[in-house]
């Protein structure tokens, strides 16, 4: 059985930084990602449906993140893929940091998301194999945000 593939590879309009992809986000805070629609009234992030137009990457690597995660080689057809993969890399991170009781929890879980974290090029990033350097300083920033 093959590991699961983005369904974002099919978006030929992504902006890319380096070859990782600044896909839409369900959000409202700002930040160079597109941003799409909120959800509609009676639809959950539980019961959110890929093909809805509210449907967007962390929806599809929290769905992805446990059957992905027994794959041992993962074949990346585009940039969708490096995005899943690093998110699905990001959420054991997370889940590794779950410790004691839900305060600390979440206090451990909002200093990882404000800490310096490195970025494709850095020494310290653990997917460098796969991923392209930003180009200069300002793609560093943009994705830094």
């Amino acid at each position: 059985m093959p590991a699961y593939h983005s369904i974002f590879l099919q978006d030929t309009d992504v902006r890319l930084v380096g070859n990782f992809p600044l896909l839409p986000l369900r959000t409202r805070t700002r930040g160079p990602a597109y941003t799409l629609p909120a959800l509609e009234s009676g639809t959950t992030d539980l019961t959110l449906d890929p093909d809805s137009e509210s449907y967007d990457i962390l929806d599809e690597v929290l769905s992805l993140f446990r059957a992905n995660t027994f794959f041992r080689n993962f074949e990346i057809k585009g940039p969708a893929d490096r995005m899943l993969i690093y998110g699905i890399l990001w959420v054991s991170e997370c889940l590794g940091k779950i410790r004691g009781g839900s305060r600390e929890s979440e206090k451990a879980l909002l200093t990882a998301a404000l800490d310096h974290f490195a970025i494709p090029g850095d020494a310290s990033f653990p997917l460098n194999q796969a991923f392209e350097a930003p180009k200069d300083r300002s793609d560093a920033e943009t994705l830094r945000q």
